[in-house]
């Protein structure tokens, strides 16, 4: 049976503009969860990663506001616990789907960790920014007390910054493999995955953030998916992004992604990170990446909407 990773971006959890509250956070788990079973209605094995960002930020602003009653946790105690919300969210509104539909499919979540490599460059460069904004004394007093590295944001104030290293292997891929073999929806690799390092025997968790989107690929090929199916807000990558003269790619071959990447045509922080995990995949042995809109996530699948990425 051919088998899929679905990777729900932020919109899925959290449609732009709206406040970060349960109630939204569960219609949004909803409506993916309905994209999912119709996914999964056409036989497919289904594995679901998800985005974290405002809900591992979220984690973090209550521990601070509470540190002088709790003792805050590591950022990776905090990614367990956001994968941990958003599994829970997403576990239950699948299945209330798949039962409205007199669908049988399991669905459960799997807490994961993500190997990184002890010496990669982003420890000693740590350039992502997480938690609250500080007053510059404020930052400089946390630095010195929590060893924590203080940048200025462009829109004000101080944040943390922390590593983002490039995964190499999901620690959880053979029981993922085996348990989506018999039919379960898995949900893992939640916010890219816990950091570990190996050390031994051992796995170590770091303070870092996993870019979601490149664990995905990492996640699609260890779990040995045929497709990734990466869902976002936006109907199709576009070619010459933010600019007047941008147009959309229905179709795009692995040499024609890397060299569009290498000449910046999707933004940095925008569509960027999206084609060159789908790009990694398809290098890895995938069939097959595609990329657009969580509210087409079948026609995406099947190739009539969205933009896919293949090997020429």
């Amino acid at each position: 049976m051919e088998r899929v990773v679905v990777a729900l971006g932020g919109n899925a959890l959290l449609r732009r503009g709206q406040e970060d509250t349960f109630e939204n956070l569960y219609r949004s788990a909803r409506s993916a969860a309905e994209s999912i079973a119709d996914i999964a209605a056409s036989g497919l094995e289904v594995v679901v990663t998800h985005g974290n960002g405002p809900q591992v930020g979220r984690i973090l602003l209550q521990q601070e506001a509470a540190r002088r009653w709790v003792h805050p946790m590591p950022l990776d105690v905090c990614g367990a616990e956001s994968q941990g919300l958003i599994g829970y969210l997403l576990q239950v509104t699948i299945g209330d789907v798949f039962f409205e539909r007199g669908m049988e499919r399991p669905v459960a979540t799997v807490l994961t960790l993500t190997r990184v490599r002890p010496d990669d460059p982003a420890f000693s460069n740590p350039t992502k920014p997480i938690g609250a904004f500080y007053e510059e004394a404020e930052a400089n007093e946390l630095a010195t007390t929590r060893g924590w590295v203080m940048r200025a944001d462009p829109h004000g104030g101080w944040r943390r910054v922390v590593a983002s290293p490039d995964p190499y292997s999901i620690v959880e891929a053979p029981v993922i493999r085996r348990i989506v073999a018999d039919g379960v929806i898995v949900i893992a690799s939640g916010g890219g995955g816990i950091p570990v390092v190996e050390e031994g025997p051992r796995l170590i968790g770091r303070e870092g953030v996993v870019d979601k989107d490149l664990a995905a690929a990492i996640l699609a090929r260890d779990v040995e998916a045929s497709t990734l199916l990466i869902l976002t807000d936006v109907a199709a990558v576009q070619r010459a992004f933010g600019t007047e003269t941008a147009e959309p790619i229905g179709r795009m071959t692995l040499a024609e992604a890397r060299a569009m990447l290498a000449a910046g045509e999707f933004g940095a922080g925008s569509m960027g990170p999206k084609v060159d995990a789908a790009a990694r995949f398809v290098e890895h042995g995938g069939q097959r990446a595609a990329i657009g809109d969580l509210d087409e996530a079948v026609e995406v699948l099947s190739g009539r909407s969205g933009t896919s990425i293949v090997h020429g």
